[in-house]
């Protein structure tokens, strides 16, 4: 017998720690709040307590102020915690973007996916003529106009390398594993969608869930296509990790995402997340009923609400093709692409 789930989300927290602070959400666990330069201007770290001193899972931004941030910390509310392994969520580089730093300065190792390294090693590597113009190419089929190529293969996508010398070598974390953290066992989930293989981790003794960015409390994590993979299915991915993890967690857990708040009520925001996407997807089946679309045509109809600079547009294109790349798994959307070499779509 299943119960409806009908809790509003608890935000058990009234604030969130400032720059120089760190809060503690349960015994030997530890909220940290870094800057990003970004409309998204945060991301949370978390310390948890271990043998002879703390895990640290993700890191922040891959630039000086990151830097000094953490100096001041260890300098000032951290001065006496030890790292002892840094443990990576994913590839992002607000996630990443200072593991090489933190595992020279602490001599500690680094445990993340095999798919996430070797991502974050990918978008190291000195963009050529051939990977630009196979990024041109992947979004004039899907009707972007000049001016928005411009945006897209200028500055648009430069932030995912903004990560520091990555350890030359870590542990692997691999789904379904137990991580013992000091006192704490962990269940590792990792699920794709937002990234390839994005780790979580769920203590069940503790009831605590380190959502990363898979389930935040206040806004969907960008779910994107790129050239690298044109057909590639991340939404469909997304939404079945989702429904994994509602079918598996408690109601009651407490989420302590990357992004926003902690929160209680994860089965209710779980809904909210695929409802979210699926209301995308009936705008896009909509708008495609009657006329052929391109994504190009699309991208107003799904974010008429935003005024997007480059880096955003960016993620825009590439999470509407995310969109329209499941439509079409799911027979939902029909392709075809004309004489110009520009794919249309039909609602089907």
């Amino acid at each position: 017998m299943t119960t409806a789930v009908t809790d509003e989300l608890r935000y058990p927290f009234e604030a969130h720690p400032k720059p120089d602070e760190v809060f503690e959400v349960a015994p030997g666990l530890m909220w940290v709040r870094l800057k990003l330069p970004f409309r998204l201007n945060h991301v949370n770290i978390y310390l948890i307590a271990d043998d002879d001193g703390w895990a640290m899972m993700d890191t922040g931004f891959g630039d000086d102020v990151s830097i000094a941030a953490w100096n001041a910390l260890f300098d000032g509310a951290l001065k006496q915690f030890k790292i002892t392994r840094v443990i990576i969520t994913h590839a992002h580089p607000d996630h990443i973007g200072l593991a090489g730093w933190m595992v020279e300065r602490w001599k500690c190792p680094l445990y993340i996916t095999p798919l996430e390294y070797y991502s974050a090693a990918y978008h190291k590597t000195p963009k050529t003529e051939h990977m630009v113009e196979s990024q041109r190419a992947f979004f004039k089929r899907h009707g972007m106009n000049e001016d928005v190529l411009k945006m897209l293969l200028g500055a648009a996508q430069d932030y995912l390398k903004r990560v520091t010398e990555l350890p030359p070598a870590y542990i692997r974390l691999a789904d379904g594993e137990s991580l013992t953290i000091g006192k704490r066992v962990f269940r590792v989930f990792t699920g794709g969608g937002h990234s390839l293989n994005q780790a979580m981790l769920y203590c069940e003794a503790d009831n605590i869930f380190l959502s990363a960015d898979q389930v935040l409390s206040k806004i969907s994590p960008n779910v994107s296509v790129w050239a690298i993979e044109p057909d590639a299915n991340p939404l469909g991915l997304y939404l079945n990790s989702l429904k994994r993890l509602s079918a598996t967690l408690p109601h009651d857990v407490m989420v302590l995402p990357a992004h926003g708040i902690p929160f209680y009520g994860v089965k209710t925001r779980i809904k909210q997340l695929i409802d979210h996407h699926e209301e995308r997807c009936g705008l896009i089946a909509n708008a495609c009923r009657h006329t052929p679309k391109t994504t190009a045509d699309l991208v107003p109809v799904v974010f008429s609400h935003l005024v997007l600079d480059a880096h955003q547009t960016g993620f825009a294109a590439s999470e509407l093709i995310a969109h329209v790349n499941h439509m079409i798994v799911e027979g939902r959307l029909k392709a075809q692409t004309g004489a110009d070499g520009v794919m249309r779509f039909t609602s089907a």
